[in-house]
């Protein structure tokens, strides 16, 4: 029996592994695809490299610039990090708050639906004049962006669950910690991490939009610096590096969606 288990457990690694494998493969094949079908037909189209470079411009670029590149890249993943966390910790117990308490729902629900149709981008501005140049502007703006489809997401699923199951729950003589540790969470992951997948793609944008309008360092920094001097293969090395953190951070929510909910990655 124990053979037959460690055999199944065996077989189970390896279909897990497979599917990482396949996950990932599939995304580099079309990417290379991609950046064949680019380098070859830019120059057949006579576009001239000050208005589209190369795939091998770029990542030239990006090699020979990888230590700057690199600098400024952990500063915006900084920013998008810590403005993403702010989201997630304060939107999903929020979120729970909202859908317990009706009276919450009345009174807050409307206001931060009132604070969510004013534009981020508008508003950035009075951001760098109120907190200045430094760090907390970024992630005030990218915790903005991530906040409501968060909070949405976490509301739909904590009021997904069936009320008949409550009922049985505190029929079976279940204390409220342990309805919403072992009931009421598990129920909600999924629409949660929709949220926070959603947010993710949101969480990049924050922190480039908050550099464009004021800052030192960043990606966006340094996007506007090429721009500046018309240096494509530094904006595109740029847009190569940011589209590397978000898929990165991309995959980081998916590994964390699959520890956490263990019976979803068993289907």
């Amino acid at each position: 029996m124990s053979s037959d288990a460690a055999t199944s457990t065996t077989a189970t690694g390896a279909r897990q592994a497979a599917g990482w494998a396949s996950a990932i493969a599939w995304p580099l094949a079309s990417f290379a695809v991609l950046l064949l079908a680019w380098q070859i037909l830019v120059p057949m189209a006579g576009i001239p490299e000050y208005i589209l470079p190369v795939p091998s411009a770029f990542f030239e670029r990006l090699w020979l610039d990888r230590a700057d590149i690199l600098r400024h890249t952990l500063v915006t993943a900084n920013e998008i990090v810590l403005g993403f966390l702010m989201a997630a910790v304060i939107s999903i117990p929020l979120g729970y708050l909202i859908v317990s308490v009706k009276l919450l729902e009345k009174a807050i629900y409307p206001v931060i639906v009132f604070f969510q149709l004013v534009p981020k981008i508008a508003i950035a501005p009075l951001f760098v004049v109120w907190f200045g140049f430094g760090l907390f502007p970024k992630v005030l703006l990218t915790f903005l962006l991530c906040f409501f489809p968060t909070l949405v997401a976490s509301m739909t699923g904590f009021r997904a669950l069936d009320e008949r199951v409550l009922y049985l729950t505190r029929s079976m003589g279940a204390s409220a910690w342990q309805t919403f540790r072992y009931v009421r969470v598990p129920a909600a992951l999924t629409y949660i991490f929709s949220g926070l997948k959603v947010s993710a793609v949101f969480a990049a944008t924050g922190a480039i939009v908050g550099e464009f309008v004021g800052a030192n360092a960043g990606l966006g920094y340094l996007l506007l610096r090429g721009t500046s001097f018309l240096d494509m293969p530094l904006i595109f090395a740029c847009l190569v590096a940011l589209s590397a953190v978000g898929i990165l951070f991309s995959y980081l929510v998916d590994w964390l969606e699959a520890l956490l909910m263990p019976w979803q990655r068993k289907t």
